[in-house]
């Protein structure tokens, strides 16, 4: 029996539309209307029609949300930039905000209050009322083209309703809800998993993940807080949100309109009370003026929007009983002492756990076991305990004592002159410094080795897959393919990026390997001195203190390193199977022009990233540091550079330069 196509067609576009209604109803509106074995009758219906008449395909179809993955992404300008916000931190603050931007402007001021949800930005951008692409923040002037994720957040639309411009662009922040968030964590729980660490970090990693499959698993949701376009209906900021609303965008129910800020301070205060009792995290509430012709007028700094501020939240504090201490050993062999906490809640998350950072701060507080402490998040993120209720200490409780062998594998535990930390030195027989080791090297600013990550290094390591870096080049696919939660495309990726990675610089290589003291720029600076790795690894202490920037630690690290028979025959390995550990002098750098300088860079550059510029300094023997010091001779500013490093660098008398001012120093 033939069925006319029309039919089909009919049916198709049909079942699209109802299943973005029931979408939008479920993931924006939080109504069910109808059962899950329902929508996924109705789902798989639409999935066979589309697979039995390509002729019909539509690549916004709710079948479409899940596509393929990426090797990388790519960076895409923004088409307004994505500035900071200034922050206050009182009721005087914001009475001091309100009356800058009355002295700016003799227009009528309304504020609009959003809660500042804590997740990651996103911008997303729409034509002809379809999706076309979402960016992250990055620097502020251009981020990662994420879309193929973003697709998967079914809160997200895909296609616009109702009356909407050719060209639009929303601002958002992506979350995950706290309830999610644990079931999530109880799910890694289940299967002996490491937990993610908060919301937040979670929700941004997911992010970036080069799998759409693996996003789709984690539970993203996205407020919208910030329409752009030439054709909006409204010049007032709120009406544009709301507007959004009909369009089938997500947007908060807590917004709020203010004429006055007397009325502002209310709506912080009670949100500052009550944010506890949200579904998400949130760190502070964003006060905007409403009018877009005043917000123009006002402007921004550098670096900031004068029509818009934060205000964050006060950090909250608890009082809980600490149970024990415990210790956890680092990839360079530092143990950290561990509070082990009676659970308690704080910004919304139960916390159990709280890092006592050294011997020293445990000294500090006269931290004990069955002390009642007082915990904080640092951040809204990190719990750290601030203090100790001594009037409430057991009179039998003894000083902590801090351990003296390693909690993992037993070696006797050392502490330097000088130092912070307590060390286990036992660097290649201790697992978690083993598994450090793997994570180290296959980290971005490392051999940056895509299709592996943490989980899956552990799970390598128990089941005794990998023992030293060396192993991750001669991994089975048959036995990598058998283990639990890993993908042929991570696979595939995996055996790409470790054969990319015999094509990274001698740098990159010593960067890899973790000698302690020695990060990316040190690596690059040694290997301008040495071509190749026997020259330093076979190098006195007096000569390598003789070098510029090598300290005695730096001089004893490589010594110590190099002493032991274990890291030789490591290196040996990676040598053989094709890792470079050698370069010629020609190659390290362009000319020596700005062998006597040093730079601080800030901003953002048309053409290159902020990384990309130091390593162009570094080829003409420049150094790049972080910060202003005295010593510094120039500050290299892009767009929206940091004020505080143009202060900084006007109050030490540093000579401030832009790009077309390099360029002349090297003719």
């Amino acid at each position: 029996m033939n069925i006319d196509i029309n039919i089909i067609k009919n049916r198709i576009i049909k079942l699209r539309k109802y299943i973005d209604e029931l979408n939008h109803h479920y993931y924006v509106l939080n109504e069910s209307k109808v059962s899950d074995f329902e929508f996924d009758s109705i789902l798989n219906e639409l999935k066979d029609l589309e697979k039995n008449n390509p002729q019909f395909n539509d690549p916004y179809s709710p079948t479409k949300r899940v596509g393929g993955s990426v090797d990388k992404f790519n960076s895409v300008k923004h088409l307004f930039p994505m500035l900071s916000l200034s922050n206050t931190y009182s009721d005087e603050d914001l009475f001091n905000y309100d009356k800058r931007i009355r002295k700016n402007t003799q227009d009528k001021i309304e504020y609009v209050c959003e809660l500042k949800f804590d997740g990651v930005s996103i911008s997303v951008i729409y034509e002809n009322g379809k999706f076309k692409r979402a960016i992250t923040r990055g620097d502020g002037a251009s981020g990662d083209d994420v879309s193929l994720n973003i697709k998967t957040i079914k809160s997200i639309p895909m296609s616009l309703k109702g009356d909407f411009p050719d060209k639009v662009e929303l601002r958002g922040e992506i979350f995950i809800s706290k309830k999610d968030f644990e079931k999530l964590n109880q799910a890694r729980t289940d299967k002996g998993l490491v937990l993610y660490s908060n919301p937040r970090n979670t929700a941004s990693g997911s992010i970036k993940l080069l799998d759409p499959k693996e996003v789709n698993k984690r539970p993203l949701d996205c407020f919208f807080y910030s329409v752009s376009g030439e054709s909006l209906k409204y010049n007032l900021h709120y009406e544009n949100l709301l507007n959004a609303k009909e369009w089938g965008f997500k947007i908060s129910n807590h917004t709020e309109k203010h004429k006055s800020i007397q009325d502002v301070i209310k709506y912080v205060n009670k949100w500052e009370k009550l944010r506890i009792s949200l579904p998400y995290e949130t760190d502070g509430v964003v006060v905007k003026v409403n009018n877009i012709q005043t917000q123009n007028l006002l402007g921004h700094t550098s670096k900031f929007p004068r029509w818009a501020t934060a205000y964050k939240f006060k950090t909250e504090q608890v009082f809980t009983k600490l149970k024990e201490i415990t210790y956890q050993v680092g990839r360079t062999g530092a143990v950290t002492p561990i509070a082990n906490l009676s659970p308690v809640k704080i910004s919304g998350t139960i916390v159990k756990r709280a890092s006592l950072h050294n011997a020293d701060q445990i000294e500090r507080f006269d931290i004990r076991k069955g002390d009642f402490v007082f915990v904080e998040k640092g951040g809204e993120i990190i719990p750290k305990i601030v203090g100790v209720k001594k009037d409430s200490r057991d009179l039998f409780s003894q000083p902590t004592t801090f351990i003296d062998s390693c909690p993992e594998c037993g070696s006797k535990l050392i502490r330097r002159d000088g130092e912070s930390h307590h060390y286990c030195i036992n660097h290649n027989f201790c697992p978690p410094q083993i598994k450090g080791k793997f994570e180290h090297f296959i980290s971005r600013g490392a051999m940056n080795i895509d299709g592996i990550g943490p989980e899956t290094i552990d799970l390598l390591f128990k089941n005794n897959l990998i023992k030293n870096i060396s192993d991750l080049y001669s991994l089975d696919k048959s036995k990598l393919i058998s283990l639990e939660g890993v993908a042929d495309k991570s696979i595939e990726n995996l055996s790409l990026s470790l054969q990319r990675s015999k094509e990274k610089p001698f740098s990159k290589v010593l960067y890899s390997l973790g000698i302690r003291h020695i990060g990316e720029t040190m690596s690059k600076k040694l290997t301008n001195y040495y071509n190749n790795i026997d020259d330093l690894l076979n190098e006195s202490y007096d000569n390598l203190v003789s070098k510029k920037e090598v300290g005695h630690k730096i001089a004893e690290s490589i010594i110590n390193f190099a002493k032991n028979e274990d890291n030789i025959n490591l290196i040996e390995k990676l040598k053989n199977i094709g890792l470079n550990f050698s370069e010629e002098p020609s190659e390290q750098y362009v000319s020596n022009k700005l062998f006597d300088y040093s730079f601080v860079i800030s901003g953002v550059f048309d053409d290159f990233s902020r990384r990309e510029m130091g390593d162009f300094i570094e080829s003409h023997q420049g150094k790049v540091s972080s910060s202003i010091s005295k010593k510094s001779s120039f500050l290299l500013i892009g767009v929206n550079p940091g004020d505080s490093k143009i202060k900084k660098a006007n109050d030490f008398g540093i000579k401030i330069i832009k790009i077309d001012q390099l360029l002349n120093m090297l003719k």
